[in-house]
């Protein structure tokens, strides 16, 4: 198969991507690669909404810019931050144009929230289901262009390069290209290829590497995993952002019900087994502090209390007002008996979003020439140590257009690489015990979630390290010898990932951010990404 643009992943950097060239070339063919159903995304679990400087008066471009310099702790991509913050109010219109419904008051104005490190008001929503009504928006969009194929149930397997050609290839290779990809085609269950002139990494996220986590079942890092076995740069993995407020369901592992930050924006109060009011003695913004330091803030709590959570009042607010933002999660709460109005939300922190991922420039292109990299698997710059709430819907946005700009100027010279063998699968054979990837599995995300959490150590990390390696030679053997599947390729590129993690860990001798390990309790004067 042969498409002049392939884009891997729904979401939104993906559509957003897809829908902009498909518009401005009509007679170029786009497919667009999933690996479940077309909306099952990071994107459509995104509850919050979306940051934008909508409101002039009140806000800037300015204090935008210094909420996400200072939630990313000194590693931030000033540039790049004033790139996204300026950009993004254009790219928020545009998807307004395309059909996207954000709540507004009676008057008629845009209803904006306020999150944790936001000095303003400047989120917009579409009640507590942000990111499916994004979704939603863009699905329509992508159905309306004949020149778009979407192929689901669909699960890519590596980037082909000029390895695949017989070359050596290393991190050291100049002008590494990217030709396709390899698919096992979950529908035929056989192993294709398919060819392009310009491809867009838009993969998501990696929670599922840890026990509990708000990400779907989907997000097991496969694009930063391809890119890395490519030789691609990838920066920054040590920055993963534990969300401070998941559902806390006792026996419940996999991905957890998230309460979103708007819930504290809007007055929701943490407090711990005591009923005390908590983050007072934490940070001066009290429940409105950076994700960071709320989450370290919670979990400090929960070992000081020897619980395994803590509480989310929101019995004091205005409840009308509550059901009118907030419907799926108060549907929730009463699914498992939790009336907000006279009882608190056990709540806990849960592996949420990636901060880094596949390095990319200021028009989204990587390490490897004619792949483009969009969305949470990508490292732009923008969110440094620690992600700023609901700033990362805005930087996909930003950069699928920023890169379809760049694809521009570069398709027209482009040509499709014909010498591509088939995928070699000789001498495999079936799978004969599931348990060998399912248990390999659970040690996963079971190491990760006790040495990599976050708080970590050095001592905890040399050991993560160790486990990791005997899981990704056991895991290896197994890919060598077994006919491929999803399960052992996600397995596999989550072990990848979770190395990246605990690698870059490893190499920062400080504590920024994310990163919080108890051996280098201060951060340091020096300030550098750490590139893989």
């Amino acid at each position: 198969m042969q498409t002049d643009f392939l884009v891997i992943g729904s979401g939104i950097a993906g559509l957003t991507y897809a829908l902009k060239v498909a518009q401005e070339f009509p007679d170029l063919s786009i497919t667009i690669l999933t690996k479940t159903q077309s909306d099952e995304t990071n994107t459509k679990y995104a509850q919050g909404g979306i940051a934008g400087v909508m409101d002039v008066e009140q806000d800037s471009f300015n204090k935008h810019i210094e909420d996400t310099l200072i939630a990313g702790d000194g590693l931030c991509n000033k540039a790049i931050v004033e790139i996204v913050v300026k950009e993004g109010v254009n790219r928020i219109e545009e998807l307004i144009a395309w059909g996207a419904q954000f709540d507004k008051d009676p008057d008629g104005d845009y209803q904006l929230g306020k999150e944790g490190g936001h000095s303003e008001s400047r989120i917009l929503h579409h009640k507590d289901v942000t990111g499916k009504e994004m979704e939603r928006t863009l699905l329509e969009a992508i159905r309306k262009c004949s020149n778009i194929k979407l192929i689901s149930h669909c699960f890519v397997l590596d980037i082909i390069t000029q390895h695949h050609l017989g070359y050596l290839v290393t991190k050291s290779t100049p002008d590494i290209e990217c030709y396709g990809v390899y698919i096992l085609n979950l529908a035929s269950n056989k192993i294709e290829k398919i060819t392009a002139k310009i491809t867009m990494l838009a993969a998501g996220g990696n929670g599922q590497i840890y026990r509990t986590t708000t990400n779907p079942a989907i997000a097991t890092g496969d694009g930063v995993a391809m890119v890395y076995r490519a030789k691609g740069r990838i920066e920054n993995m040590e920055f993963i952002q534990f969300h401070p407020t998941a559902l806390f369901e006792a026996g419940v592992r996999g991905q957890s019900f998230l309460i979103t930050e708007a819930v504290r924006g809007d007055g929701g109060i943490l407090r711990n087994q005591n009923g005390e009011a908590f983050m007072e003695r934490y940070d001066h913004r009290k429940d409105l502090a950076p994700r960071d330091i709320v989450a370290r803030a919670i979990d400090n709590e929960m070992k000081i209390n020897g619980t395994e959570y803590v509480y989310l009042d929101c019995r004091h607010m205005d409840q009308h007002k509550f059901h009118e933002h907030f419907p799926n999660i108060q549907a929730k709460c009463m699914s498992i008996g939790i009336d907000v109005s006279r009882d608190m939300i056990p709540v806990s922190p849960a592996a949420h979003y990636s901060c880094g991922g596949i390095k990319t420039d200021e028009w989204g292109r990587t390490s490897i020439k004619h792949l483009y990299a969009s969305g949470e698997c990508a490292s732009t710059g923008l969110h440094g140590a620690n992600r700023l709430a609901s700033n990362s819907l805005l930087e996909a946005m930003v950069f699928s257009h920023r890169s379809f700009l760049s694809s521009i100027a570069e398709i027209v010279n482009l040509k499709f690489q014909n010498d591509i063998p088939d995928w070699n699968a000789a001498g495999t054979t079936a799978p004969q015990e599931m348990i060998l990837i399912t248990q390999s599995l659970k040690e996963l995300k079971l190491l990760m979630s006790d040495y990599v959490g976050i708080v970590r150590n050095n001592e905890r990390l040399h050991r993560a390290n160790k486990r990791l390696d005997l899981l990704h030679e056991e895991t290896e053997t197994l890919y060598q010898r077994t006919v491929v599947s999803p399960q052992l390729c996600e397995l596999r590129n989550m072990i990848t990932v979770a190395y990246l993690v605990v690698k870059s860990a490893e190499l920062r001798k400080e504590s920024r951010g994310l990163h919080f390990n108890t051996d280098y309790p201060k951060a340091s004067d020096i300030l550098q990404s750490t590139i893989l």
